[in-house]
C-alpha cells in the first residue's frame, strides 16, 4: 500500500510515523549522555576515535546544524522526486538512528565513560529504531508496497522506548530515601496522567474507537502515543534531578527528546495525520533528534569540565539558576495536575461527556497528588523537628563554648556575641552587641588587624576560606588580653571565633626569656650576649666609637666550691652577677657565659681619641675588678675571690665572633700573668695562640709518626766524678728538622691525653734501653721524670710499672722515678700510697723541683722519697747570690738529716760544682759534666765510667777547660 494514501488508511498514517518518531526520539535521548571530545559522524563510523582539540570548539556544532538544515531543505522541496523522498524518509532516518547507536556504543567503550550501562542502553534503543525504519523502507522503497500492519517494524519500534527510559533512570540523580523513590514515581504519574488526559481528550479517544479495525491495530495505534507520554513524563520528572556532573549531556538529551515529542504531537494532530507521507518536513525533526544523540556523548566531556569548574569555583551567579531550578522542580507536580484539570474542562466546555479513561486518570492524578502532598507534609514535619533539634544542638554548642563567637556586619558593627564573652572578657554579650569591633582592639594592633581583614576579603574564598589573626582585646576591667581569632566570611561580613591566649603568650615570653637568660643569675646568656654584640657591631655609626667587650673570670672560685660547697658557690655567683649588673650602664649588657665566666658589652661613648677610649675602658674594667674582688658574705663568712678581665675593642671590620675571641684571649693572658688583673688585647696575642696551636697540632701526631727520641744525661758523684745514674730526657725532632726540648713542647701541649701518652712512652722506652744496656754490661740506674697525675693515671692498668720491669727483665732497683711536681689538685694521700707501693718493690723515688715553691717542702714532709733534687733555678744563682747560697745550704742540711741523697740539676759551670760539693751535695748533673747523650755516646761514657772533676780550688780554670773539652767530645750540641 502506498504511503502517500495515508488519508485512506489510518493505520498507515499512525504507525509508521510513530515508528520513525521512535527513531528520532531515541536519537534525542542518547544525545543527553555525558561524553568525551566532540566527534564527527564520519570519524565515529571510521572507528570511534575521539577527535582532538580541533573538534572541541564550534566546528562540530556548525557541521551538525548544516547537516540538519540540508535535510530540512530537501524535505521542504520534496527531494526532487517521490521515490527519493521515500528513500530519505525511511533509509535516511534509519542511517541517522544507526549513527546514534554506533556513537553511543563507541563512547561506552572509552575509559572516560562513567555511565557505561546508560550509553549501552541508548545504543540498543537507537539500534531498534534504526532497524524499524530499515524494515519500513524495505517495504516502501525496495518492494514498493505498503507495510503490513502489524509487522516486524512495529516490534522494533515498540522495543525502542524501554531501553531509553531505563537509560534516563541511570543518568538521573537517584533518590536516597524510600520516600524519595515514592515521590519520584508519583511525580512521573502526575506528569504522565496529565499528558494522557489531555492527549486522550484531543486525539487518542478517536484512535481508541475500534469501529471496523481489529484489536491489534487499535493497540498499536495507542502504544506509540502511550510510550511517548511515558518518555515525556520521565524526562520532565528527571529534568530537575539530573546530575550536575553531566548537565550538558542531559540537557542535550532533553532537547532531542523535546524535538522528537514535538514532531510526534504534530503528527498525531488532525491537521497532519491525514496528509503525512515519508520525506516531508516533519521528518527533519526526527532526523535532527538522532544526530543530537550521536553528538551528545562526545560534547559532554568538554562541557563537563566547564561544569566542574563552575562547581569548584562556586560562583554566586550560579546560585539563582539553581534556586529557580529547585522551584520549578517543586512546582512540576502541581503544574501537571493543572494540565489534567484543563483536560477535563476542555470536555466540559465542548459539551462532551466525561470519558471514563479521562475520569479514571484524573481521579488517580488527584489521588497521587494527595498522597504526594501527605508525604511532603510528613517530610516537612520531620525536617522541622530535625531542624529544631539541630538548632538547639548548635545553640548549646555556641552558648557552651569557651570561645567567643561574634558576627560582625560589613560596617564593623557587632550583630551577635556569644554568652562566653562574660567569662572570657568580663563583659556581657548584650553590652557588646551594637558596638564597633574596632573599639575592642588595641590601637597598636588595629592597623594590622584592618590590613589583614581587607586582604582576606579580597582573596578567593576557595583558596583561603578562613584566616587567623592575633591581637589584643580590651577586657571588662580595662586590661588588654591576647586574643586569637579565626575569621570566616558571612554575607559580606565576618564571623570571628575568638579565644583568650594571654597565658600562652605569657608562657611563650617566659620560655623565650629562659632560653636567653642564665637561670641562676638571670643575666643574658652566651647566645643573647652574642646576638647583642652582633647588633652593636651591625648598627655602629660614627658616634659608636669605643664599643668594647670585657671577659671576666673569677679566680679561686673552684676552691670555694671545693671547700664551702656548690650551694655557696651559686650564692657567690649570684652576688657577683648583681655587682656586675650594677656596675655597667643601662645601655650596656652584662652576661654570664657559664661557670664562673662573665662578660660585659660596653657601648661606645662616641669619643674619637683611641687613647682616651682605651684609658676610659681600662679604668672601668679596673673598677669592676676591684668591685668583684671585694669580700662576699656567704653563710656568715667572708669569702674572697679575684677577677681576671680581658678587654677587646670593636675595631672596624671585626665580627662578633672575632671580638669575643679577642676578649677571651686577653682574659687568659691576664690569668697567665698572675691573675687578678686587667689586660688589653693586642694582635700579637692571636699570633702567639696560632703558633702554639700549630705546634700543639704537630705534637699530637709526633708520637704516631715516631718523631720522639730519648736521650740520657749522666748523673755523677761530685766527689769522684763517677757516673752513678742517667736521667732520661725526651727530645722531639719535628718533620721540619727542628729539635724541641721538653720545656718547649710540653709548654704548648694542652692535650692531657697526649701528655699522659708521652709519659708512658718515655717510661717504657727508658726501661727498655736500660735493660739493653744492662745486658751488655753497662748497668746503671735510669731516672724518669713523671708528674703526680701520671703516677695516678687511672687509664693505665694497675701495676703497669711493675709489669713493665718484669717484661724487660730490669731489676726494680735500677729504676728511679722523679716526681716532677706536686699538683694541689692531686690528693696527697693517694700519691703517698702509690709511691709507697713502688718503693716496696725497690723503685727509688726522687723529689724534684725543690727550691721552686713551698709545695716541695710539703711533699718532702709527707711522701716517701730517696733522693732530693735541687731545682735548676736554685743552682743557677748559687754562686752570685748569698741568699740562694744559704737556702741551698739549708736544703742540703735537711736532706742529710733525713738520710736522703741529694742531686743538683743544672750544674753548667765548674764553680757551681765546687760550691755544691763544699755544701755537702753528693750528686749532680749538667753541662759541666755532660749534656744529654744519645745511646751510642752514652755507652762510650759508661765504658769510661766517670766524668772529669776539679781537684782543688786553685785549679778551677784548668778543670773548667778540661770539663768543657770533655763536654764538647761527648754531649749533643744544645738547641
Amino acid at each position: 500500500m502506498d504511503r502517500r494514501s495515508d488519508a485512506e488508511e489510518p493505520t498507515k498514517a499512525l504507525l509508521p510515523p510513530h515508528s520513525r518518531r521512535r527513531t528520532r526520539a531515541q536519537g534525542g535521548l542518547l544525545s543527553t549522555e555525558t561524553g568525551g571530545a566532540v566527534t564527527s559522524p564520519g570519524i565515529l563510523l571510521a572507528g570511534g576515535r575521539a577527535v582532538g582539540r580541533g573538534w572541541t570548539g564550534y566546528v562540530p556544532q556548525l557541521l551538525l546544524a548544516l547537516i540538519c538544515a540540508g535535510y530540512a531543505t530537501g524535505a521542504a522541496l520534496g527531494w526532487g522526486s517521490a521515490r527519493l523522498a521515500l528513500f530519505m524518509g525511511d533509509f535516511g532516518l534509519s542511517a541517522a538512528a544507526g549513527l546514534a547507536a554506533v556513537s553511543c556504543y563507541l563512547y561506552s567503550r572509552t575509559r572516560r565513560c562513567r555511565f557505561r550501562p546508560a550509553w549501552l542502553l541508548f545504543a540498543l534503543s537507537s539500534a531498534m529504531a534504526s532497524l524499524g525504519n530499515a524494515v519500513w523502507g524495505w517495504y516502501e522503497v525496495v518492494l514498493g508496497r505498503p507495510v503490513p500492519s502489524p509487522s516486524l517494524a512495529d516490534l522494533f519500534f515498540l522495543c525502542f522506548a524501554p531501553p531509553a527510559i531505563i537509560g534516563l533512570l541511570v543518568l538521573a540523580k537517584r533518590p536516597v530515601t524510600r520516600a524519595g523513590w515514592v515521590c519520584l514515581g508519583l511525580d512521573s504519574w502526575l506528569i504522565g496522567g496529565s499528558l494522557l488526559t489531555i492527549s486522550w481528550s484531543l486525539a487518542l479517544a478517536h484512535t481508541a474507537e475500534f469501529d471496523d479495525r481489529s484489536v491489534p491495530h487499535a493497540a498499536l495505534s495507542l502504544a506509540y502515543p502511550m510510550l511517548d507520554i511515558v518518555l515525556v513524563s520521565m524526562v520532565l520528572a528527571l529534568h530537575f534531578r539530573r546530575s550536575s556532573a553531566h548537565r550538558s549531556a542531559i540537557n542535550t538529551a532533553i532537547a532531542a527528546l523535546a524535538l522528537t515529542v514535538l514532531c510526534d504531537a504534530l503528527f498525531t494532530s488532525p491537521l497532519l495525520r491525514q496528509t503525512y507521507h515519508s520525506g516531508q518536513i516533519l521528518d527533519a525533526g526526527w532526523f535532527a533528534g538522532s544526530l543530537l544523540l550521536a553528538y551528545a556523548p562526545w560534547v559532554a566531556s568538554r562541557a563537563g569540565r566547564q561544569d566542574g569548574d563552575r562547581v569548584r569555583t562556586d560562583r554566586p551567579s550560579a546560585r539563582p539558576s539553581r534556586q529557580i531550578g529547585g522551584s520549578l522542580a517543586a512546582l512540576t507536580p502541581y503544574l501537571a495536575a493543572a494540565v489534567c484539570t484543563l483536560g477535563m474542562l476542555y470536555n466540559a466546555v465542548n459539551d462532551r461527556r466525561v470519558d471514563r479513561v479521562v475520569l479514571f486518570t484524573a481521579c488517580t492524578v488527584v489521588l497521587a497528588l494527595v498522597v504526594r502532598q501527605a508525604i511532603m507534609l510528613l517530610d516537612n514535619i520531620t525536617l522541622t523537628q530535625e531542624l529544631a533539634h539541630k538548632e538547639n544542638h548548635f545553640r548549646s554548642l555556641v552558648q557552651g563554648s569557651s570561645d567567643v563567637i561574634m558576627i560582625a556586619a560589613p560596617n564593623g558593627i557587632l550583630r551577635y556575641v556569644s554568652p562566653a564573652a562574660a567569662g572570657v572578657w568580663g563583659r556581657d554579650a548584650e553590652d557588646l552587641v551594637g558596638s564597633e569591633l574596632a573599639t575592642l582592639i588595641h590601637p597598636e594592633d588595629l592597623g594590622r588587624f584592618a590590613h589583614e581583614i581587607r586582604r582576606f576579603l579580597t582573596a578567593s574564598p576557595v583558596i583561603e576560606p578562613t584566616t587567623r589573626i592575633e591581637c589584643r582585646f580590651r577586657s571588662g576591667d580595662g586590661d588588654w588580653l591576647n586574643v586569637e581569632s579565626t575569621v570566616n566570611r558571612h554575607h559580606g561580613g565576618l564571623i570571628l571565633n575568638s579565644r583568650d591566649v594571654t597565658e600562652r603568650v605569657r608562657l611563650q615570653a617566659q620560655l623565650q626569656h629562659n632560653a636567653e637568660h642564665d637561670p641562676l643569675t638571670d643575666l643574658p646568656n652566651r647566645a643573647l650576649f652574642t646576638r647583642r654584640v652582633t647588633q652593636a657591631l651591625g648598627g655602629r655609626r660614627s658616634t659608636d666609637r669605643g664599643t668594647a667587650v670585657l671577659f671576666i673570670d673569677l679566680d679561686g672560685f673552684k676552691a670555694v666550691n671545693d671547700t664551702i660547697g656548690h650551694l655557696a658557690g651559686d650564692e657567690l655567683l649570684t652576688h657577683a652577677a648583681r655587682r656586675l649588673a650594677d656596675s655597667v650602664r643601662s645601655g650596656d649588657t652584662a652576661a654570664r657565659l657559664g661557670g664562673d665566666e662573665f662578660a660585659a658589652l660596653i657601648v661606645g661613648d662616641g669619643g674619637r681619641d683611641r687613647a682616651a677610649r682605651e684609658r676610659h675602658i681600662l679604668e672601668l674594667a679596673d673598677r669592676l675588678r676591684q668591685t668583684l674582688s671585694l669580700p662576699y658574705r656567704i653563710e656568715g663568712e667572708d669569702v674572697r675571690v679575684a677577677a681576671s678581665i680581658g678587654v677587646a675593642f670593636a675595631d672596624p671590620g671585626l665580627t662578633a665572633g672575632e671580638l669575643l675571641r679577642n676578649a677571651d684571649l686577653a682574659m687568659y693572658r691576664a690569668k697567665a700573668a698572675g691573675k687578678g688583673r686587667v689586660v688589653l688585647y693586642a694582635p700579637q696575642m692571636q699570633a702567639e695562640v696560632v703558633r702554639r696551636a700549630k705546634l700543639a697540632t704537630r705534637l699530637r701526631s709526633a708520637l704516631d709518626d715516631g718523631e720522639f727520641a730519648l736521650l740520657h744525661q749522666p748523673v755523677v758523684s761530685l766527689s769522684t766524678g763517677r757516673i752513678t745514674a742517667v736521667a732520661a730526657q725526651a727530645r722531639w725532632r719535628s718533620a721540619q728538622g727542628l729539635l724541641f726540648t721538653p720545656a718547649e713542647f710540653l709548654r704548648v701541649s694542652d692535650d692531657s691525653d697526649r701528655t699522659q701518652e708521652l709519659g708512658r712512652w718515655m717510661l717504657e722506652e727508658a726501661v727498655a734501653q736500660a735493660a739493653e744496656r744492662a745486658a751488655t754490661g753497662h748497668a746503671v740506674p735510669v731516672s724518669v721524670r713523671m708528674t703526680a697525675r701520671q703516677l695516678l693515671d687511672r687509664s693505665a692498668p694497675p701495676g703497669s710499672i711493675e709489669a713493665l720491669l718484669t717484661r724487660h727483665g730490669l731489676p726494680s732497683g735500677a729504676l728511679l722515678v722523679e716526681l716532677a711536681d706536686h699538683d694541689p689538685g692531686v690528693p696527697l694521700d693517694d700519691l703517698e700510697r702509690r709511691l709507697a707501693a713502688l718503693r716496696r718493690l725497690g723503685v727509688q723515688i726522687a723529689l724534684g723541683g725543690v727550691g721552686n715553691g713551698h709545695a716541695a717542702i710539703t711533699a718532702l714532709h709527707r711522701l716517701p722519697v730517696d733522693v732530693l733534687k735541687l731545682d735548676r733555678p736554685l743552682v743557677e744563682g748559687l754562686v752570685e747570690s748569698a741568699r740562694l747560697h744559704k737556702i741551698t745550704h739549708g736544703l742540703l742540711r735537711i736532706a742529710k738529716d733525713l738520710g736522703v741523697r741529694s742531686v743538683a740539676d743544672g750544674i753548667d759551670r765548674p764553680e757551681q760544682v765546687l760550691a755544691l760539693r763544699a755544701m755537702g751535695c753528693t750528686h749532680g748533673q749538667g753541662m759541666a759534666f755532660s749534656g744529654p747523650l744519645d745511646e751510642y755516646r752514652l755507652r762510650r761514657a759508661l765504658a769510661v765510667g766517670s766524668c772529669p772533676m776539679p781537684l782543688d780550688p786553685t785549679g778551677q780554670v784548668f778543670i773548667g777547660r778540661q770539663a768543657s773539652r770533655s763536654h764538647n767530645e761527648t754531649a749533643v750540641p744544645p738547641t
